[in-house]
C-alpha cells in the first residue's frame, strides 16, 4: 500500500503503469488502500477537533467532546468511502462513449488511487485552521488532477486526446463531490457546537 502511495506522489506515470499491470480487484483497492488512507484525514480530524479546536476566525473556535467527535468521524469516514466509489461509477458512465471503455472495476480503482493526495493532504487537520485545510485541499485537489490527467491513458487505456474530455468532467463533477464533503463536514462542526452550546 505504502508502495503505491509514495509512488504515485513521486514518479507517477511509472506507478501508474504498475498498478495497470496488477490487475487489482475492488475488495483489495478497498482493504489496502482507501480503507487506511481515509483515515488519514478522518483521524487527524478527530485529534485536532477534540485537543485544538476548529478556529473559525473571529475568535470562534470549537472543540469538541470525544464522543461527538467520533460520530462525525465515523459519517465522514463512510461519506469519503462512498464518495470513492461514486467517483468511480462516474468515470465509468462517462468512459462508455469510447470504443474500449474501461471496466467499472477498473474505473473505481483508478478513482481510489486518485484520490490518495487528497488523503494524505489530511494530516493538516491536526491543527485545524481552516484557511490552511482550505489550501491542503487546493494543493491535493491540484495534484489529484495532474494524477487523473496522467492516469487516464496509463491506467484506464484512453488515448490523452479522447481522455481530456473525461478528465476535464471528472474534475468538475468531483469538485462538486468534494464541496459535497466539505459541507457535511461543516454541518458536523455546526451541529457539535450546538451541542456545546456555542453561537457561531
Amino acid at each position: 500500500m505504502l508502495t503505491h502511495v509514495w509512488g504515485l506522489l513521486v514518479h507517477p506515470n511509472r506507478e501508474w503503469k504498475q498498478i495497470h499491470d496488477e490487475r487489482e480487484t475492488i475488495t483489495h483497492l478497498y482493504s489496502h488502500h482507501v480503507l487506511e488512507m481515509a483515515l488519514i484525514p478522518v483521524v487527524c480530524a478527530f485529534i485536532g477537533t477534540t485537543q485544538v479546536g476548529w478556529d473559525f476566525g473571529g475568535g470562534h473556535t470549537i472543540q469538541l467532546n470525544y464522543l461527538d467527535a467520533f460520530f462525525a468521524g465515523v459519517a465522514f469516514y463512510v461519506a469519503i468511502l462512498v464518495a470513492v466509489g461514486f467517483m468511480g461509477s462516474v468515470i465509468h458512465w462517462m468512459a462508455q462513449r469510447y470504443s474500449n471503455p474501461p471496466s467499472r472495476r477498473r474505473c473505481i480503482i483508478f478513482a481510489g488511487y486518485v484520490a490518495t493526495p487528497m488523503f494524505v493532504g489530511g494530516i493538516v487537520a491536526l491543527y485545524p485552521l481552516v484557511w490552511l485545510c482550505l489550501l491542503a485541499i487546493i494543493v491535493g485537489l491540484c495534484y489529484s488532477s495532474y494524477l487523473l490527467y496522467l492516469g487516464i491513458p496509463n491506467f484506464l487505456d484512453i488515448g490523452a486526446e479522447e481522455g481530456f474530455i473525461v478528465t476535464g468532467s471528472t474534475l468538475g463533477i468531483g469538485v462538486l463531490v468534494l464541496e459535497a464533503l466539505l459541507a457535511v463536514t461543516v454541518l458536523l462542526w455546526g451541529y457539535g457546537a450546538k451541542l456545546l452550546g456555542i453561537d457561531l
